[in-house]
């Protein structure tokens, strides 16, 4: 039941992410039953419901968009597709790997929200809006230290607010762009990094095969089995994941 509590502050906390610190947000009652509206306060909890039910539907989006899941997929992905093996591995198996990798990566922002936010909770020492504000903070710091100054300025001017003095005065939903662009732009870097060794593999297969006269074989048949022995030699897939791993600012 804990783990339960924990997950549902957890994604309450990333739903926060991405809205103006502003705005309160509240847990309704949860009571199954149909029964007419009489009151605005009824009509009230029966809107903030709906949108809560809304909103749960769009949790693995937000989990994406707060966490490091985006570099680790586009990587794997890029990784995958450099080997040209087609669809192996499996997208289930591709996500399934970033999917852990997340949170071996996130665990010690989510041991953090844990203990700042949803324990005080649970034993009543905080609100409920306190425990929120305060699970947001390792959120915004994670994304902070991953952020480049170029483009949280790009979404600050784009914003039209006025410059920020400090992080604190950035807003949520002006950092929340500006992580996911940082992040693509790390991954595609990384990537590219990635992809140089195969691609040298390719070139030399090709100019190989039309040297011999055999313009009509399919280089990447022939290179395929030299990109596997590569890969497995240098043990690849501990390499990408170690660099991916590291590549955090923590």
């Amino acid at each position: 039941m804990k783990n339960f509590k924990f997950l549902g502050i957890l994604i309450a906390v990333m739903i926060g992410t991405i809205l103006p610190s502003a705005a309160a947000m509240t847990f309704p009652n949860i009571n199954i039953g149909l029964q007419t509206a009489n009151t605005p306060q009824d009509f009230s909890n029966g809107l903030q419901i709906l949108i809560w039910l809304t909103i749960l539907t769009l949790a693995p989006s937000i989990l994406i968009m707060t966490t490091c899941f985006v570099r680790l997929i586009v990587v794997l992905a890029l990784t995958r597709q450099a080997l040209g093996a087609g669809a192996l591995p499996p997208n289930q198996v591709l996500a399934s790997l970033a999917l852990i990798l997340t949170f071996f990566i996130m665990a010690p922002t989510f041991n953090e929200i844990n203990e700042k936010a949803l324990q005080p909770y649970m034993n009543n020492q905080i609100t409920q809006q306190v425990a929120l504000d305060r699970g947001i903070q390792p959120i915004r710091t994670f994304m902070f230290k991953q952020t480049h100054e170029k483009e949280l300025a790009l979404f600050v001017r784009m914003a039209k607010i006025e410059k920020p003095k400090n992080k604190d005065d950035v807003p949520t939903y002006v950092l929340l762009p500006a992580f996911i662009l940082s992040e693509l732009k790390t991954a595609f870097t990384i990537g590219f990094v990635v992809y140089l060794p195969f691609l040298v593999i390719d070139i030399v297969v090709s100019s190989v095969l039309v040297s011999m006269g055999m313009m009509f074989l399919p280089p990447s048949m022939i290179a395929l089995p030299f990109k596997l022995i590569m890969f497995v030699m240098v043990d690849g897939w501990y390499l990408i994941v170690k660099s991916l791993v590291d590549s955090f600012v923590r």
